[in-house]
């Protein structure tokens, strides 16, 4: 990931070289419809709207679905722009991908398991599959329900990103993705801190499996999206567009574009792959501020909500305190706020929903589009708006220069490409005046050296993401980031060799 951040940094560095440029590059065209609800009289939640669609416009997300719960009450919805080309505004009703806000959905199915007596949080996965096994046998043997819910297993990120690729599509994906966990090494000892891994919730869901005798969908639609009457709510593509899914969009150079067939990693379904809609995550925000509670149903007792929503693991990045994850929820505060919530991205598609349980309020809000494949970007807005719900101010937004960036990246070959006659140029002089000819440490520092380091290190990102597969997340949700870093880190590396040659040839002529 690192190897990456220094792509995306190069870029901007690149891009601030040049703003002027900026004008070149247009924004999304002139308003788009939107629906109201008859009950959005209060002014805040016109400050939540305005806030949305100025986010939605900012970033060129086609189209926004956000409801807003208060008590027992969804107490305002509203559309925004476009669900697919040329249509309308999103309902209320019209299915969105939720993508990880899924998680939460897997622990709740895990919890009900486990008020049911059929599953122990402290219990080792192998209890329930004696044959579960990573590459460290005694880590295979410790690993517990609770460490998977609360992302304190030790499995790693990147193989759990790269089976997002894998569109293995048979009942069984879940569980031969399971088995493929072998020979999988560790990211840290069990237990001992947290990191974010898919890999966590796909066993559980497996789990839930095993344990209930029923497919994983037909155990949450029987169990969490019946009771809580979440009617437009799906686990396959197909009934959802049945339904009216919105079509989901991937940003290329930060403009939209329409991809409405990405297909669904079964084997990653109980991560992030579940369908949904802003009221039917209304009844479930709803049933998540009331113990548990939607109407005169229970669908897990108060004590179990509360376990859910604690936040367990500390959650840290580049060393700053994000918050605390537990069982798919994330705690932290805002101000002297507290608010639960977690974010959800598909190549597409980007949620995000936030609870602030001392008063009773909660929020939804769906996006046809994931901005720039980066979950940070939809969590910044996310939070802004859980910000307004909670009456507090949206922090300032910090991410905006990755827009910049990804619209700068085809700079990049177009740089190379000047390069490439730049050193042409030189050469012809030197061949042409002998005596500029450069010598000694010079030579080698400046027009040797020097330009190896950029080049080798575009080919050696190309490299690394090839070499770990992670080329192959990358295409999902962000292909302009990997077609340029395939057609620059391609071209970079043969341009290296090539200019080198080029560069000790010449020099070796005789000085005339």
């Amino acid at each position: 990931m690192h190897i990456i951040k220094k792509f995306l940094f190069s870029a901007l560095f690149i891009g601030s070289v040049l703003a002027l440029i900026r004008w070149l590059f247009s924004k999304t065209a002139g308003p788009m419809p939107v629906s109201e609800e008859p009950n959005s009289q209060d002014p805040s939640f016109d400050a939540i709207d305005a806030y949305v669609e100025e986010q939605r416009r900012r970033l060129n997300i086609p189209g926004a679905a956000l409801a807003v719960v208060k008590g027992e009450r969804i107490v305002h919805q509203r559309g925004f722009g476009r669900a697919c080309p040329a249509g309308d505004a999103p309902t209320p009703q019209t299915p969105f991908f939720i993508g990880s806000l899924t998680k939460s959905i897997t622990a709740l199915a895990v919890m009900q398991l486990v008020e049911a007596g059929k599953v122990e949080l402290d219990a080792p996965v192998q209890r329930y599959l004696p044959w579960f096994r990573v590459a460290d046998p005694q880590a295979s043997a410790q690993m517990t329900v609770r460490h998977l819910l609360n992302q304190t297993s030790g499995l790693p990120y990147f193989p759990s990103a790269a089976a997002l690729a894998d569109f293995d599509d048979d009942p069984r994906a879940i569980e031969r993705q399971v088995r493929d966990l072998s020979t999988l090494k560790m990211k840290s000892p069990v237990g001992t801190r947290f990191a974010y891994s898919n890999l966590n919730f796909n066993i559980l869901g497996l789990i839930v499996e095993i344990i209930s005798g029923e497919p994983y969908a037909d155990f949450v639609q029987k169990h969490i999206f019946d009771p809580l009457e979440m009617l437009h709510s799906y686990s396959t593509t197909a009934d959802a567009k049945r339904d009216g899914l919105a079509v989901g969009h991937r940003h290329w150079f930060s403009l939209p574009f329409p991809e409405p067939d990405i297909p669904i990693p079964a084997g990653s379904l109980p991560s992030g792959q579940l369908i949904s809609c802003a009221e039917d995550m209304a009844h479930y925000l709803i049933a998540h501020l009331n113990g548990g509670r939607y109407g005169d149903l229970q669908i897990l007792s108060e004590a179990g909500i509360a376990e859910l929503q604690r936040g367990a693991a500390e959650w840290r990045a580049m060393g700053m305190l994000v918050g605390y994850y537990g069982m798919g929820w994330v705690s932290q505060e805002i101000g002297k706020v507290r608010v639960v919530s977690h974010g959800g991205n598909v190549p597409n598609f980007s949620a995000f929903m936030g609870l602030v349980p001392e008063q009773k309020r909660g929020v939804i809000l769906l996006l046809n589009a994931d901005p720039y494949g980066l979950p940070a970007i939809t969590e910044e807005i996310g939070m802004g708006v859980t910000a307004l719900l909670a009456g507090q101010q949206p922090a300032p937004i910090k991410l905006d220069f990755i827009q910049w960036v990804m619209r700068l990246l085809p700079l990049i070959p177009l740089l190379q490409v000047v390069g490439v006659f730049a050193t042409l140029w030189v050469l012809r002089r030197w061949e042409r005046e002998p005596a500029i000819r450069p010598g000694g440490g010079r030579l080698w520092g400046q027009h040797i050296l020097l330009p190896l380091f950029p080049n080798l290190t575009l080919a050696g990102i190309l490299v690394y993401l090839r070499s770990t597969g992670v080329i192959h997340f990358v295409d999902l949700f962000m292909p302009d980031l990997a077609w340029i870093a395939r057609i620059s880190g391609s071209f970079a590396g043969l341009w290296a060799i090539l200019r080198t040659g080029l560069m000790l040839r010449t020099l070796r002529k005789p000085r005339r």
